[in-house]
């Protein structure tokens, strides 16, 4: 009988989880059995999605410390990992497995494909490359751990399966008692909530302009510290655009606190200030006092949106620059620059579901994702109490922990 292999078990073939399998595998080139279980039909479903099915891969910001402020929580021990392993590092393992990847002007880096496919097809050739066992419809229902420091895996229909080593990347639960399982071996979890998400309207007063966009803009909650600049885009059902997506990042837990009624401010003419914004109104009044107040060319606004802000601002859409009293210019201002919506509810992102919560990080060893709790056991990407705002950043979290993970759980095992 040949000598038995040293093993490991991923579970979970996301991202972070399937990074984390291939890379181990191939540092341990054939000297591991390593094993990749997926509850659902189908691995890699969020890469598949993501980015409208293109897949935003990650970032262009390669300096560790600006990449990590885009993360509310997992920034302290990301700014060190991204030293290891960041997005030119990302950018670097998929070229030299074939996969070129663009940047676009917001920073945003995708397959010159433009398909979400070529990262799904790299990943798996990978797996199939160094021997990786992908198990799809597999749902591990209990971690058990064994005297000798090994792990014993239940897997539904009553299957058990002895492992060396263990890697939890499940991904961020939306309900707490999901996280039962973990809890049961000793760790604690941040009550996850829901981040990225729109802002939705009671009242439909921009419904019939969905799909415009303003950039830049600014969006504040009120009655907090929480305020974003970037594009906004109208929707049939509120807003949306990378400064609302952001906004819901950081402020995650206070928005879930209030149950997501809140009032946010929009400065439309963002970064003009009320001061600057009325200047210009009087200038424009003042030169050009025959045209429409319905009509103007001076602010970078589409034209239904000017004349619905005139609208809320109660200004009539017969009346001339000339008419408009010093009122009815405070009150176009004040729409502008401090226009005051009531939000109502949430819609998640697309398909992006993406979690604030999960395992506490002051229990995982920041440089190899282990268990402080647990030796011998490792958490990855979003199961970790670890999110980033939209533009590649999560899937880049996921990369940097699942190339960490795999270095160190190849180290031990070898």
């Amino acid at each position: 009988m040949g000598e038995k292999l040293p093993s490991l078990a991923v579970i979970g073939a996301g991202a972070a989880g399937y990074f984390t399998a291939i890379n181990c595998a191939a540092l341990m080139n054939g000297r591991a059995r390593i094993v990749l279980f997926e509850k659902g039909r189908e691995v890699l479903s969020k890469v598949r999605i993501s980015g409208g099915g293109r897949c935003n891969v990650t970032h262009n910001c390669f300096d560790a410390e600006q990449l990590s402020e885009a993360y509310p929580r997992g920034r302290r021990m990301l700014r060190w990992s991204f030293e290891q392993f960041g997005p030119a590092d990302t950018v670097k393992w998929f070229e030299e497995r074939g996969v070129k990847l663009k940047a676009e002007e917001d920073g945003r880096m995708f397959p010159v494909t433009d398909s979400s496919e070529t990262i799904i097809r790299c990943l798996t050739s990978e797996a199939k490359k160094y021997g990786v066992q992908v198990r799809t419809k597999s749902s591990v229902q209990e971690i058990v751990p064994l005297e000798r420091g090994t792990f014993r895996l239940k897997i539904n229909k009553g299957e058990s399966i002895d492992f060396d080593k263990v890697v939890v990347a499940t991904g961020g639960y939306n309900r707490e008692n999901a996280y039962n399982w973990l809890k049961d071996l000793g760790h604690t979890i941040n009550k996850p909530v829901p981040s990225l998400f729109t802002f939705n309207f009671r009242e439909k007063i921009f419904s019939d302009l969905a799909g415009i966009s303003v950039n830049p803009v600014q969006v504040k909650i009120l009655d907090s510290s929480f305020k974003e600049t970037g594009p906004l885009l109208i929707t049939h059902w509120g807003f949306s655009g990378p400064a609302v997506l952001k906004l819901s990042a950081w402020a995650a837990r206070e928005l879930n606190d209030r149950e997501y009624r809140f009032d946010v401010e929009v400065n439309w003419l963002h970064p003009l200030n009320e001061h600057q914004v009325r200047e210009k109104l009087v200038a424009i009044r003042k030169e050009h006092n025959r045209r429409l107040v319905t009509n103007q060319a001076e602010f970078p606004l589409p034209s239904r949106l000017w004349v619905r802000f005139t609208e809320l601002a109660k200004i009539s859409s017969k009346k001339n620059w000339a008419d408009l009293s010093n009122k009815g210019l405070n009150e176009l201002t004040n729409v502008l620059c401090r226009g005051c919506y009531n939000i109502q509810g949430k819609t998640t992102f697309k398909e992006e579901f993406v979690t604030c919560g999960g395992i506490t990080l002051s229990e995982i060893e920041p440089n190899t994702l282990e268990s402080k709790i647990l030796p011998g056991l490792y958490f990855v990407g979003e199961v970790l109490d670890i999110d980033g705002v939209t533009g590649g950043f999560n899937f880049q979290a996921a990369w940097t922990n699942g190339w960490l993970a795999a270095n160190a759980i190849a180290q031990e095992l070898s």
